[in-house]
């Protein structure tokens, strides 16, 4: 469980050490949690499906480039990996994809990352192409009635921006057909146990899916495809989530028509609120999103996010009663039951995302995405932290101590203090045990986890404070954290250091050009020129913009004023650049331009593109190097030695 505990207790925690221990500057301990070991035999666990007896769940494996692998596990408890090693599940709808694969019958259908067509494969066969090259595809359900997929379909096929549809797939691959056209994004159908009627959500530009939603119906017929079609839930500024029908017909979804995230059921054209909570259930209706399941027809399970912290719930769909399940996680990520068998994904704050099953109130460990890496007295548990910004609004982080039991700082000193800005920027972090932040404070670094205004969680009102104001409330938030942290005795003004990536990313630069308080920064393939971005980046964020910025061009001055590479004046601060060159979400460009610039003018800078990746970083080896050299560059700005063999970097306009 996330532990409560006061700022008072964390400075005890920060000084407190035993007999035998060595005296070594903050940042400088050394740590049995190497780069490589935050990576040795470790998966990233995803999209949790059911296929009768048999469990699949998806592996990300750095060790084997970033593969994604569907594995099976069966009703003895064999477990396998489900399709051929030269495959790897992982769809590229929206660029971010999200479900990429569906069982149905001891088969899988899903999309392969090369090509990113659809396959339907039996384990022990050969995958069979059932889509032509062009197209790619995502949230498949099984129509079995009519011997075919209902997907979103993303036409690559012509030049300029691609075009979003819902479509069935032929299940010997003899056709595909359009079922739906006209907006800009589709997602999430849903069909009844019948089979007659069909579901799904969209949305248009500028809208993202978590702004303002659509939810449609549309009677399916003999042939398979759709009469009928209707808009059945729609209001300004309502999103729409996880649409679901139980085994008696009826439709349930998830919206927030009061500002909060909340079941809600459709009938005879009428919307009722289920739950009322001040909680978010859902999760910003990504592809592929499990965040609840019914598990009889008037029951469901649900994972729910409060204050920042994952909570699991049975919810009663007649009363609307919430019974909260006590677990021992602080993340869950998915939610995923047939009415017999409940699996969900979660964290603990010190251990990694395991899949396990719930049953008889206890969680049954099914599979680690990574084993305990470390004795637990190397392991920093965050404390949740809330402070007041400027305007005097709560705003929301995790707070990691440095926690090695091996070192002790000179008397007096405070650790290096690294905020930590999450991307999306309709996102949020989380307390959920990662290796890479124990890296860091098991080296004598404190860490500060942001979640500032725009982040989701918090409700709709916290959402959108961000609206058109990014780039200064993020920023105003980040400072606000650092001031607090000062003020409590916990870090250092001399020893501040800003790292995030992807839209924390553009938060780091703008926050370095703005701000000159932080000894360092390090941008993970992050936004320089928002004018840029604003002509080249992939569809499904092409009008993000607009309602974080404003629309282009009409609003160009304010797209210029908070691009970071038109505030270089006030950017002093040295600056570490990571990038993958196959990125389509922030394309390589925002790094060069940023790097070119901060070279040009003579400010500390050092750049590492890695070939093969795209957005986030898939393989071990740049997993491991981009880590430990971020670490190698703070040493050289703040003038310590790392502890460990690390590699040698190259910082321009710098001289050790």
């Amino acid at each position: 469980m996330l532990k409560k505990i006061s700022l008072a207790t964390s400075l005890i925690l920060l000084s407190a050490c035993g007999d035998d221990v060595a005296e070594a500057p903050y940042g400088a301990w050394e740590s049995p949690i190497t780069a490589e070991l935050t990576t040795r035999n470790a998966v990233g666990l995803r999209s949790v499906r059911l296929d009768g007896d048999d469990l699949y769940w998806i592996e990300s494996r750095p060790d084997e480039g970033g593969r994604r692998v569907i594995v099976k596990r069966d009703g003895d408890g064999n477990v396998s990996d489900a399709i051929p090693a030269e495959f790897s599940s992982r769809t590229r709808v929206h660029e971010y994809g999200g479900g990429s694969y569906m069982v149905d019958g001891g088969v899988i259908y899903f999309s392969n990352h090369r090509d990113q067509k659809l396959y339907a494969h039996t384990p022990g066969g050969t995958p069979k192409a059932l889509t032509v090259d062009d197209y790619r595809y995502a949230d498949c359900i099984m129509d079995a009635g009519h011997n075919q997929l209902i997907c979103v379909q993303e036409d690559h096929s012509q030049d300029g921006e691609p075009v979003n549809t819902l479509v069935s797939v032929g299940l010997e691959g003899s056709n595909v057909r359009t079922l739906f056209s006209g907006t800009d994004f589709v997602s999430s159908p849903a069909l009844n146990p019948s089979g007659d009627s069909l579901v799904w959500i969209t949305w248009d530009h500028p809208n993202m899916n978590w702004d303002d939603t659509k939810m449609w119906q549309a009677t399916v017929n003999e042939q398979g495809s759709l009469s009928g079609t209707k808009t059945i839930v729609e209001r300004a500024s309502l999103s729409v989530q996880e649409p679901r029908w139980n085994a008696a017909g009826e439709l349930h979804y998830i919206s927030d028509p009061e500002g909060w995230w909340n079941f809600q059921t459709y009938a005879d054209g009428t919307s009722t609120p289920v739950t009322t909570e001040q909680a978010e259930f859902g999760k910003s209706g990504a592809l592929g999103a499990r965040s609840w399941a019914y598990v009889s027809d008037t029951q469901v399970i649900a994972k729910y996010e409060q204050g920042g912290t994952s909570h699991l719930a049975m919810v009663d769909l007649n009363s609307g009663t919430v019974e909260e399940i006590d677990t021992p996680y602080t993340s869950i990520s998915k939610v995923y039951s047939n009415g017999d068998k409940i699996y969900l994904i979660g964290a603990t704050t010190t251990t990694a995302s395991e899949i396990a099953q719930f049953e008889d109130g206890n969680f049954i460990t099914i599979k680690k995405s990574q084993e305990p890496i470390v004795d637990t007295t190397f392991v920093s548990v965050p404390t949740a932290i809330t402070f007041p910004n400027q305007k005097g609004e709560d705003v929301h982080a995790f707070y990691y101590a440095p926690k090695n039991p091996n070192f002790e700082a000179p008397e007096n000193e405070l650790p290096p203090t690294i905020v930590r800005l999450h991307g999306g920027p309709t996102g949020a972090t989380n307390a959920a045990f990662r290796a890479s932040r124990q890296f860091w404070t098991s080296r004598g670094f404190a860490i500060v986890d942001i979640n500032y205004g725009g982040s989701t969680g918090y409700g709709r009102e916290y959402r959108e404070r961000l609206r058109g104001q990014w780039g200064v409330v993020d920023i105003d938030d980040t400072k606000a954290a650092l001031d607090y942290l000062v003020e409590e005795g916990l870090a250092d003004r001399d020893k501040l250091l800003i790292a995030g990536g992807s839209a924390g990313g553009y938060s780091v630069l703008v926050a370095l050009s703005q701000h000159d308080i932080f000894a360092a920064g390090a941008n993970y393939f992050g936004i320089s020129d928002l004018e840029v971005l604003a002509r080249d980046t992939h569809k499904y964020e092409s009008r993000y913009l607009d309602s974080l910025i404003g629309r282009y061009p009409q609003d160009v001055d304010i797209y210029k004023a908070r691009s970071p590479i038109n505030s270089l004046d006030g950017f002093n601060s040295p600056l570490i650049t990571f990038q993958g060159l196959l990125d389509e979400v922030v394309p390589p460009n925002q790094s060069q331009l940023i790097v070119d610039a901060l070279r040009a003018k003579g400010v500390p800078v050092a750049y590492y593109p890695y070939e093969g990746e795209y957005h986030g970083f898939g393989k071990k080896e740049n997993i491991i190097h981009s880590l430990e050299s971020e670490l190698v560059f703070y040493g050289k700005i703040l003038g310590f030695t790392p502890a460990g063999e690390l590699p040698e970097i190259k910082i321009d306009n710098f001289e050790e």
